[in-house]
């Protein structure tokens, strides 16, 4: 099957990936390019779980200082390579992400940061909003748990919906950029800054 060049440089674009992945995607794809899309992505998540055992000791410090000058964040994500940490793809999604933190004012980087006794302080709330609910006592936990997914998806920032694409979370954002660029990468910590808090 012969694949349109335009479609090849459309689907680069879009996507970042390189020209024989892009053609390859339209190729197994039949120059669909809302599934070549797909496919590319799904590949890069596929590379990002290769490479997350990988150690990441380099990085940048990514500030970002609101225009009004009244809110700021410091954002550490690391990297393999220092090659890496001056790579424009790699700064791009680091700015990204201290937005994201601005905006949101996320508590935590993972739900792993997250105490246990938070959580269980968290469910017992939950326990107690629906003990005179009726509803059986499985059917009350499976409740908690995706009450427990929300908290998680409010407060901590690799699970938080991007504000740019809401059909992606932050972490889909580091996934995605480490599909592209082939290198490891972790967000470490952030601090987020407010005049007057």
């Amino acid at each position: 099957m012969s694949v349109d060049m335009k479609l090849i440089k459309e689907l680069r674009t879009q996507t970042s990936a390189g020209v024989s992945d892009c053609k390859v995607a339209l190729e197994e794809n039949n120059n669909d390019f809302e599934k070549a899309v797909e496919y590319l992505r799904k590949k890069g998540l596929a590379t990002a779980e290769k490479k997350a055992s990988r150690e990441t000791n380099q990085g940048r410090i990514e500030a970002y200082v609101h225009h009004d000058g009244k809110l700021g964040v410091l954002l550490e994500v690391n990297c393999e390579t220092d090659f890496v940490a001056s790579n424009d793809d790699f700064k791009k999604m680091c700015h990204r992400i201290a937005m994201q933190i601005a905006i949101n004012n996320p508590e935590y980087v993972s739900r792993e940061q997250v105490p246990a006794e938070r959580i269980e302080k968290e469910k017992q709330i939950y326990r107690d909003q629906m003990k005179d609910s009726g509803k059986p006592d499985h059917v009350i936990e499976k409740i908690i748990e995706g009450k427990v997914d929300s908290f998680y998806a409010d407060t901590c920032l690799l699970e938080m919906e991007d504000m740019f694409d809401n059909k992606k979370t932050i972490q889909d954002i580091v996934k995605e950029t480490i599909g592209v660029i082939g290198e490891n990468m972790t967000v470490k910590r952030f601090a987020r800054f407010k005049v007057g808090e």
